[in-house]
């Protein structure tokens, strides 16, 4: 997706693209944008709907000129109509559907393996369970109250970019964003993270575990509550003292098997998952309750620690 500005505000940019695998939309595309008169239809729409008898105005064309304009754009999804009352009755009101057509001159590689990435932010959890010590800082400050955890449930918490517990885990809900049809291959997760005690400890290992629906996928031992130098990304009001950075921590799945952190983990293979358009992907991250070493997490987001990214989901897929 891109953005645009239009009018002063920011929409997100409508992007209609084909191959050459799309031969027949292509061809009626090619019809319909032969004409002088549709591509000004189309330049009139890009700020405004305008109902026909408008079009043809505006236009200084005749009214059923306008209307055959408007269905052959209609035909080639280039625009949308609606009927609305109007002081005479029913009129067709159009509105432009995209913003931008792109055509790829080659064709779609049924045997290529595609990608479906969504980007949660640390404070997008939909449910959780913390301790003290616990809390929640955006860019410029703390959300809430430290070491309490009611602060977890504040609304403000979406724009959290550290959230840390002695303790327990947090959960987030992503959508499963692939088409339908497609067969599903593999799927990643890669967040930074780390230990979690007070100030910050170089030698403070956690046993810090990711679920996915549910199951298992591993379990990595982070060594550290890394505070000994600054994080990259850290705001200059986030002193020093306290947990700085984190590491990577990447989980892949496939048909073979897992890994996590480019280790083989006793994890399931992607043929053990049911992923479902009816119902989100659930992530869990946190300590078991008897874990070895139940060293708390701290995670962090785009603008904390070192790398700048939030919680990032990618499902492969076959078409």
């Amino acid at each position: 997706m891109t953005y645009e500005k239009e009018g002063g505000n920011i929409h997100m940019a409508k992007t209609l693209s084909l191959n050459l695998d799309d031969e027949e939309q292509i061809c009626t595309l090619g019809a319909v944008l032969n004409s002088p008169a549709r591509i000004q239809i189309l330049k009139l729409l890009y700020f405004n709907s305008y109902n026909v008898g408008e079009i043809a105005q505006k236009l200084h064309i005749p009214n059923s000129s306008a209307a055959l304009y408007v269905s052959s754009l209609e035909k080639a999804n280039l625009i949308t109509t609606k009927l609305v009352t109007g002081t005479r009755g029913a009129m067709k009101v159009c509105s432009r559907k995209y913003d931008t057509v792109i055509l790829h001159l080659n064709k779609a590689d049924e045997n290529a393996e595609k990608v479906a990435t969504v980007t949660m932010p640390v404070g997008c959890f939909t449910d959780c369970s913390v301790e003290p010590s616990c809390g929640i800082i955006s860019e410029t400050g703390y959300i809430g109250m430290e070491d309490r955890p009611e602060s977890f449930y504040l609304p403000e918490r979406v724009r959290a970019h550290l959230i840390w517990s002695k303790c327990g885990y947090v959960e987030y809900r992503f959508p499963f964003t692939v088409p339908l049809g497609a067969k599903i291959t593999g799927f990643s997760l890669s967040f930074e993270v780390c230990s979690e005690t007070n100030n910050y400890n170089e030698d403070w290992p956690s046993d810090i575990t990711v679920w996915v629906d549910g199951m298992d996928c591993g379990t990595w031992r982070c060594p550290s509550d890394f505070g000994a130098r600054r994080g990259r990304l850290n705001p200059a009001w986030w002193s020093g003292g306290c947990t700085q950075y984190g590491k990577l921590l990447s989980l892949e799945v496939s048909g073979s098997g897992s890994t996590l952190n480019a280790a083989v983990a006793p994890s399931p293979r992607i043929d053990q998952f049911s992923f479902s358009h009816e119902r989100p992907v659930v992530i869990r991250i946190g300590n078991k309750p008897d874990a070895e070493y139940q060293g708390g997490f701290n995670i962090f987001g785009k603008k904390m620690g070192d790398f700048e990214q939030d919680i990032v989901f990618s499902i492969s897929y076959k078409a």
